[in-house]
Parts: structure tokens; sequence; C-alpha cells
């Protein structure tokens, strides 16, 4: 990506004073007649493309650490600003997108430390820096210091999760390692008097910026660990640069954190501020407020929470009040139960109940042995001899009558049949022809002929009547 600054900024607005101007020329070309065919002839967009490619190419990225001056924060929201030393300054821009992620806004006279693309501003011909990353000059080195220390810490396992010491709930006592006159410790104050006006708190004073300012800390951090007098520990300190906060940043301090019995909450600069502290301690704040209502229940709260336990204590006492009641009228309902007399007027009722349940079963059970009598007695008098004897001989005297009847009746049957097929039969015979003048003429073989050639060929011929049979002789 490239670009410059604005070319519709202002003339004393365009970063470079009236003395910095790029001084326009006309290049004239040498004459025809010197060049040759192998010649290039460039134009002015080629040359400057040319030229920012070469930039780009051949210095890429660099870091560059200069004065901020010509700031100007565009209506676009792009930075235009100049980096110069003693002897030489340098156009830069950064761009919306990416000036908007800076932790630092530059202003004219700031030390800064630039990460930026070398590039030049095609349309101008203007070389300029396209910046990528700003911070303050000297936080390159204490960066690196930084990361170093984190590196070592984590390795040595400061840092582990399961090294945390957890936080009390209620605690009566608060030490604040801070300085006594910063800002911090009046945001703390507020905030605690605000969520717990009970909760006492003791301020230990140091140094919180400068280079004694960590061997204090440390050293505080220890007499408040051997005096014990609090149940939590803040080490605390507002906002400000890297160098600001660079006393939580020793690792003199983080050993301090780290072998604190106490439990501790480092509430170091801003919320976007990240210190070695931070880490070291059992718990982050984000800010010494955020640290002072991590460190303290809210009143508020707390007393919402009483009102409740107190509601459910009240509950709970109803509800196990009732639950004596019912046992004790439980029990009260066993005793009566189960006092002698009573026991004695339900022995009374058994007995009666089992007596009464006796002479029902007497009872029944011997009507049951009566109705079986009787019921073997009937059953006797059915397999009596005599009774079989007459019950078998109406038996045959019935089926005897049926035999009778059957027979008498097949016989008319038989005959009705007989009689109607004879009719049938002598509907159908030749004798009832006969009887009508027909004749019938059989061969001596006894064959009957029909036709007056079948008779020629015969030399006796047989004829039946109704009456009887004759024998004949034809002639023809």
């Amino acid at each position: 990506m490239s670009s410059t600054a604005s070319p519709d900024l202002p003339r004393d607005r365009r970063g470079l004073g009236d003395d910095c101007y790029t001084t326009r020329m006309t290049l004239f070309a040498p004459p025809a007649r010197d060049f040759d065919k192998d010649t290039t002839v460039y134009t002015v967009s080629r040359l400057n493309h040319d030229a920012k490619q070469l930039l780009e190419l051949g210095l890429g990225r660099i870091w560059l650490e200069g004065e901020v001056s010509n700031f100007v924060r565009a209506s676009s929201g792009h930075w235009y600003l100049t980096l110069k030393d003693e002897r030489a300054q340098v156009r830069a821009a950064m761009f919306s997108q990416t000036n908007r992620r800076q932790a630092i806004s530059p202003s004219n006279g700031m030390k800064v430390l630039a990460r930026a693309q070398v590039s030049l501003y095609e349309p101008r011909g203007d070389y300029q820096l396209i910046l990528e990353h700003l911070e303050h000059a000297g936080e390159g080195v204490l960066r690196q210091r930084f990361e170093l220390l984190k590196s070592k810490l984590t390795q040595e396992g400061l840092f582990d999760a399961a090294r945390k010491k957890p936080l009390p709930s209620w605690p009566r006592r608060i030490g604040v390692i801070t300085s006594p006159t910063g800002a911090a410790i009046r945001d703390i104050l507020h905030i605690l008097n605000r969520r717990a006006p009970a909760v006492e708190v003791v301020v230990y004073p140091v140094a919180v910026q400068g280079e004694k300012a960590a061997p204090e800390i440390a050293k505080m951090i220890a007499i408040a660990d051997q005096r014990h007098e609090v149940d939590v520990l803040i080490i605390a300190r507002g906002g400000g640069s890297l160098e600001d906060l660079w006393a939580f940043n020793e690792e003199i301090v983080a050993r301090a954190v780290s072998d604190c019995s106490l439990p501790t909450i480092s509430g170091v600069g801003h919320e976007i501020d990240f210190t070695i502290c931070d880490w070291v301690a059992d718990c982050r704040a984000p800010t010494p407020s955020g640290a002072a209502e991590i460190a303290t229940p809210d009143q508020a709260t707390t007393l919402r929470t009483l009102v409740s336990l107190e509601r459910r204590l009240t509950q709970a006492q109803h509800s196990l009040l009732k639950k004596w009641q019912l046992a004790l009228h439980h029990l009260s309902t066993r005793l009566t139960r189960e006092h002698p007399s009573a026991q004695l007027h339900a022995q009374h009722q058994r007995l009666d109940e089992l007596s009464e349940r006796l002479r029902v079963s007497v009872t029944i059970a011997l009507q049951s042995t009566h109705w079986r009598w009787n019921d073997l007695k009937v059953r006797l008098q059915a397999h009596s001899p005599s009774t079989l004897l007459t019950h078998r001989r109406q038996q045959l005297e019935r089926l005897e009558s049926q035999l009778h009847s059957r027979m008498h009746q097949e016989l008319k049957d038989r005959q009705h049949v007989l009689t109607s097929m004879g009719r049938t039969l002598h509907a159908v015979s030749p004798l009832a022809t006969l009887e009508r003048g027909y004749t019938i003429v059989q061969n001596e073989r006894g064959q009957v002929l029909s036709s007056i050639e079948a008779v020629k060929d015969q030399t006796t011929l047989q004829l039946t009547m109704s009456d009887g049979t004759v024998t004949l002789k034809p002639v023809f």
C-alpha cells in the first residue's frame, strides 16, 4: 500500500516548511540525433512507478526513530506527519484502518519509534513512509526486556493457573500498595467506601515510578506478607506509558508477588495496559478501581443476599416447625391408638369378629356337606341297577317302536318307488309298443332287422308280437 500527504492540504500544513519544498525542474531531452536504438525513454509516470518499486522492494519495512512535527489528522481519519532528527526529515502517513489500532496518538514534538514501509507517492514524486506501528521512543528496548522476562518467568511457571490463590469472599482488612498521593488510592478508597464501608484499609506507601520504585514495591510486598495483617493485597497504579509502568515489569517485583503468601490483585494502568505483575498476581484487574471491586463484595448485593438468606431461613424454620407439628400429631395419634384400653377394645372386637367368622364358616361347611350328601344320594340313585334296568327297558321299547315305524315307512317308500318305476318301465317297454300293433323283426341270430334289404338276405324271420312269437320264411 502506498500513499502520501493529501495534495489538498494548505501550504503550511503539508508536512514540510517553506524551505523544504521540492523544486520542480524541467528536463531537456538531448537532440534526437544523439539517441541510438537501445536508448530507453521514460515517461514521468513510469519513472515514479519504477522508483516506487525500487524503494519498496529495496528497503521494504524498516524501524525508524524520530520526532513528530507537522502532525495533521485529516477528516478522512488518516494521519499525516513529518519525522525528523537534527539533520533531516521525511514525510509519513498512517491510514485510518491502521491508526485506530494504535495505543498512542502522536503530537508535535513527541519522540516515537515507528515501523514503516518505504514508498513513493507517484502523482507528485514525493518520497514518503507508510506507517504501520507507532510507540514512544525507547519502548522498543523496554518491550524486548519485557518479552524476555515474560518468557523466562513463563518457563519457570510463575504464570501457571495452578499457583493462583483464591481471593477471600469477605475480607475484613485490605492492603493497598501504591503511591499515597496518586489518583489510584483515591479511586480505590472511593470504591471501597461505596461497596464495603466496614472493611478496613491498610495503605503501604511506595513510589510507583522511577528507578527506586521497583525495590520499594518489592520490599513493601515482603513487609505486608510478613506482618500478615490483611486478608488480600492490592498492588495498584494509574495509567501511563510503558516507561511510567516499568517498575511493575521488573523481575524483583514479579518475584516478590510470586513469593507472597497473601492473595494478590494487580490493578496497574488502564484496561489496555498489561504488566508482568498482572500475570504473576493471583488476579488481574483492568484498573485500580476494578481491583477494589474485585476485592470486596458489593454492599447492596450483600444486603440483597442477606435478605434472601433471611427469607430462606424463615421459610426453613416454618417448614421445620410444620414438620415437627405433623410428627407430634402422628406420635399423639399412635399413643392414643396403642393405649392398653384401646388395645383391649381392639382385641375384643377382633375376638368377636373371629367368633362370627367361625360360626359362619361352620354353617357354610355343614351346608356344603349336606349339599354334597344329597348330590351323592342322587348320583347313587341314578347309578342303581334297578334304575339302570328300567331306563334300559324304556330305551329298548322306544328303539323297538322307532324300528317298526321306520321299517313300515321304508317298505311303503320302496313300494311307492317300485310302482313308479314299473309305470315308467312299462311306458318305455317294447311290449307297450307291440300292444299298439307294432311287430319286431329278427333274423335267426336274434338281430333286429329294420330294412327290406336286410330281410332279402334272410332265410327265416322271427316276428315278435304283443302276445307271442312266430317264425316265417320271406317270399319275394
